[in-house]
């Protein structure tokens, strides 16, 4: 039985955040693609729409947390309930241990959700359930739930509902710059809505059209965040040449672009360029220049997303949709600047994809990194000698960035050498990042930057 069958018995906006919910659990959805279409074909008013979009991303990122007050609750591990009741029940606890919804509300609209969506007897274990919950404090639910944490990385895993391998993979990468205390600082803001950051293609958009839209990035100089209203209408009104871009990103762009005096007539790859984001604005830099980009994405849905962003940047880019592992076979020693945006866990930017942590395991990593192996090494198979090469992952992981770097480095020997490419950055930004470490690399963090957690390495080929 449909939950639209029953739209009068359910607010549309809990409505919106369950259907995502339930995509992201049965059909592993993206809820930052979905929400929207779901929230405009729903025409919900500007409220419920923020409404909807705090209940679903506020559920998904707390998802663990709460799967331990419900089985406190249930009585019963959530592996013994239903799916889709599970899905209610997250849902309904979000609103009773996060958000100001009264609890009449929260109860008794998640006890219609769950006769939806299950059967007469769910609506019995879904009100109890929540009843349950709604008559202790989040405090007092917090106190709970850790007690029964054994470990320092069980206890903030728990609490700031991340898994807890992903918990030991922040703090490795944080205590090789010394920060390690900062962990549950990053963990906090994995938690928090993003800013809305906006790229300003640098020579093709003037400044009276950015005016008045939003303040000035931190450090990007190409970039603004937005003071408020829809982001999208803004895309589509200036033809994408302002787009929806984390500074982060922006930052990992020009790395590469402005490390060094463009010379007219250099050649640019985007090795791994979907969705387009970072192509389009090196292909306004390269232009801006004289230099030619050319943009590679494998998957031909994300070739066709890329196309679509570089439409915005006047003049042709070529787009090729080749193995990026097998680039250098028939380009080799071709380009002057390449930047590998390689495929990765995406661990940097849970704030955006909340689902990805619930998503992604340890042997993703170990696959991942072969192929990111296999594309540094291909990437600098097509970098001409003297060449630059940015590798770029959204994810500190060490395993899919400094350890990708270092195995290139093996391989290479000294036909390869390190960049100074914290000075790099910090000779673009706006105002001094803090960047701790040897400089060879650097490691951005939602909490410490307000950007993506986004690694960036600058390596020149020198034979």
């Amino acid at each position: 039985m449909s939950v639209q069958q029953h739209q009068g018995f359910v607010q549309p906006a809990r409505r919106v955040a369950y259907e995502v919910i339930a995509a992201v659990r049965e059909s592993d959805a993206y809820a930052n693609l979905l929400l929207p279409t779901r929230i405009q074909r729903a025409a919900l008013s500007t409220a419920d729409a923020a409404l909807a979009t705090e209940l679903t991303y506020g559920t998904l990122r707390m998802q663990g947390y709460y799967d331990l007050v419900i089985a406190e609750a249930a009585g019963r591990p959530v592996s013994a309930i239903d799916p889709a009741i599970l899905d209610v029940l997250r849902l309904g606890a979000h609103q009773l241990l996060a958000t100001r919804v009264a609890t009449h509300a929260a109860v008794n609209e998640s006890v219609e959700l769950a006769r939806q969506v299950g059967s007469r007897a769910a609506t019995g274990f879904t009100n109890g359930v929540l009843r349950t919950i709604s008559r202790s404090t989040p405090e007092e639910w917090r106190e709970r739930v850790l007690a029964g944490a054994g470990s320092a990385d069980d206890r903030l895993a728990a609490e700031h509902s991340h898994p807890v391998w992903v918990v030991r993979a922040f703090r490795q990468s944080l205590r090789l710059e010394g920060r390690e205390d900062e962990l549950e600082d990053l963990l906090i803001a994995d938690n928090a809505a993003p800013r809305v950051n906006m790229v300003a293609l640098p020579g093709i958009t003037t400044a009276e059209e950015t005016a008045g839209l939003g303040r000035p990035n931190e450090y990007s100089p190409v970039g603004f965040m937005l003071a408020g209203g829809d982001p999208v209408h803004l895309v589509t009104d200036h033809d994408g040449r302002i787009r929806v871009q984390d500074e982060g990103s922006q930052l990992a762009a020009l790395t590469l672009s402005r490390a060094r005096p463009i010379t007219p007539g250099e050649r640019w790859l985007d090795l791994c360029a979907g969705p387009g984001g970072k192509a389009a604005l090196l292909a306004a830099e390269a232009r801006a220049g004289g230099a030619e980009l050319v943009a590679n994405e494998l998957v031909p849905a994300r070739a066709t997303l890329v196309r679509r962003a570089l439409s915005a940047v006047p003049g042709t880019v070529p787009v090729w949709e080749l193995d990026g592992t097998r680039i250098a076979v028939n380009h080799s020693e071709e380009f002057d600047r390449i930047l590998l945006d390689a495929p990765c866990t995406g661990l940097g930017a849970l704030r955006r994809r909340p689902e990805a942590r619930w998503r992604k395991l340890p042997r993703d990593v170990a696959e991942l990194s072969d192929l990111q192996s296999g594309l540094i090494d291909a990437a600098l198979g097509a970098l001409k000698p003297g060449g630059l090469l940015a590798y770029v992952t959204c994810s500190p992981h060490i395993a899919e960035s400094r350890g990708i770097v270092a195995t290139a480095f093996r391989k290479w020997g000294d036909r390869v050498r390190a960049v100074d490419t914290a000075a790099v950055v910090q000779g673009l930004s706006g105002r001094p990042l803090d960047l701790p470490g040897d400089g060879t690399s650097v490691q951005l963090w939602p909490h410490r930057h307000g950007t993506d957690a986004m690694f960036i390495t600058l390596l020149e080929r020198s034979a």
